[in-house]
């Protein structure tokens, strides 16, 4: 049920985004460690900046280093124990990134693949592979290009959260959208 749900919440998202087509400008992200002059200033709105991506607004950082809020600033997706499916309170992050990345051809997403401790090396790695492998789908199914994204996984090497409680394993247990040049 759950399942059937995630797809057609995804399927939803994929149609409202299949509208019109509109020419973009492509915006490239701004080389590592560079400040954007003026990102944070609340008077300069995104339709005019000329450096805002699909989805700014201005208020927090985004995939280029621009400031974003909302979905798009939100850059973790969090599974259940030993589960490798996106979560219904999640497709709005999978499907603004995926607006993103259609609207930026240039852009480039790594998606990186976590578990918490339980479980051997090996299982946690294809775990995270798998979670990874789920969110690459869902963007794929809403028209992002394969060439775009790249996964890897880390299994329980990355952890978020120290701790051996749930508290910490449910924040270990995610995939992060990193964006790449």
């Amino acid at each position: 049920m759950k399942r059937m749900l995630s797809m057609a919440l995804l399927l939803a998202g994929a149609a409202l985004l299949s509208g019109c087509p509109k020419k973009h400008d492509v915006i490239e992200p701004p080389a590592a460690g560079s400040q954007v002059a003026g990102a944070n200033s609340s008077t300069e709105s995104p339709e005019t900046s000329g450096r805002a991506l699909a989805g700014d607004d201005g208020q927090g950082p985004n995939a280029a280093g621009i400031y974003a809020s909302g979905p798009l600033a939100r850059r973790v997706i969090y599974f259940d124990f030993d589960k490798s499916e996106i979560k219904p309170e999640f497709a709005d992050i999978v499907t603004a990134h995926a607006k993103n990345l259609t609207s930026h051809p240039g852009l480039k997403l790594k998606l990186e693949g976590n578990t918490d401790e339980r479980g051997t090396r090996e299982y946690n790695i294809g775990l995270g592979e798998r979670r990874a492998q789920a969110v690459r789908r869902a963007l794929m199914l809403q028209g992002v290009a394969e060439s775009q994204l790249t996964t890897v996984s880390f299994g329980s090497e990355r952890p978020a959260v120290e701790g051996d409680d749930e508290a910490a394993w449910s924040q270990n247990r995610r995939v992060e959208l990193v964006y790449v040049q």
